[in-house]
């Protein structure tokens, strides 16, 4: 005797017969309903790019809320400026609210897509203009999309930093010294603005002849508009290189020829460069009298018999 029964839930399928006088079970096939199956829904290549462009609408809305909203209920954000992982709409927002002020659109430059069932990922590189400073940043992401509530959302998102233009400029303590050269042939053109231009954004330098602290390049332009008036060149006497990431130190005396008066005069100086848009930079140019002059010679230190003996 064969029995098949179809249940809406469930279908199961048995052929018994008789064996040593009683029913056994010679196939059982159990099975859940296939449409209660939660099919593949189908995407291409090019439309997982185009997902990034619901997320990027997102971001120029400045609504922080719309941003987190294009995430999974359990979406984990690992974010470009933030040690912090967000794993929850309350954190995602959190950490928009100030990305956002600075008007970020991004582009992507590099895409990568895997496609699988009821997920989809993007990973490349991509770039953003702030429209709040005009600024152009680019970083490395991942997104990993689920279709979820009859709409693909961020499952995952990391983003960061090249990490190459995080790593060390390199550069050798004579490279350093010779830094100065840079200075000193802008100082030869007698073009305040040549000289400013030396100086990093946010560069203060404190000058030998000025109580003021120029702190912008307008400041700065300005010391250097009298101080070339004397037609000034400049040369290291003594320097002492120190190098870090990203920046170096070159401290020691310096002597100048006027050469519009013929004097010289020396002072010590500390010059801080930090490498910027592709080049070094002066950060911090401090620049001082030789005190002794002033107030009378000072005690020397005490030096070893072997620096005496390099010097002799």
């Amino acid at each position: 005797v064969d029995i098949h029964v179809s249940f809406l839930l469930h279908r199961f399928f048995k052929r018994n017969f008789i064996e040593d006088g009683v029913w056994k079970i010679q196939h059982h096939h159990s099975s859940v309903m296939p449409e209660e199956i939660a099919m593949g829904k189908a995407i291409t290549e090019d439309e997982v790019r185009g997902l990034f462009s619901l997320w990027n609408n997102a971001l120029a809305t400045l609504d922080p809320k719309k941003v987190a909203s294009r995430y999974a209920k359990k979406g984990v954000l690992l974010p470009t400026v933030s040690d912090v992982p967000r794993t929850d709409f309350t954190s995602i927002e959190d950490y928009f609210i100030n990305f956002l002020k600075l008007k970020p659109q991004g582009e992507i430059l590099e895409s990568h897509v895997t496609i699988g069932t009821n997920w989809c990922q993007d990973a490349g590189i991509y770039e953003f203009t702030m429209g709040a400073t005009g600024k152009k940043v680019k970083g490395r992401y991942s997104f990993i999309y689920v279709y979820e509530d009859d709409e693909w959302k961020i499952s995952h998102h990391h983003s960061s930093v090249m990490p190459e233009g995080t790593m060390a400029k390199e550069i050798s303590e004579e490279e350093v010294k010779n830094l100065f050269q840079l200075w000193n042939s802008a100082l030869a053109t007698l073009d305040p603005d040549a000289v400013a231009k030396r100086y990093a954004k946010n560069a203060v330098l404190l000058p030998t002849v000025s109580d003021i602290p120029r702190t912008d390049y307008g400041l700065i332009k300005d010391y250097f508009v009298g101080f070339l008036d004397k037609k000034p060149q400049g040369e290291i006497l003594e320097s002492n290189v120190t190098l870090g990431h990203n920046w170096c130190q070159d401290a020691g005396i310096y002597e100048f020829t006027m050469g519009a008066t013929g004097d010289k005069v020396k002072g010590r100086y500390s010059f801080v460069y930090v490498y910027e848009d592709g080049e070094w930079k002066i950060a911090h140019h401090h620049s001082s009298v030789m005190p002794e002059a002033f107030l009378g010679p000072a005690p020397k230190p005490a030096v070893s018999q072997e620096k005496e003996a390099a010097m002799a």
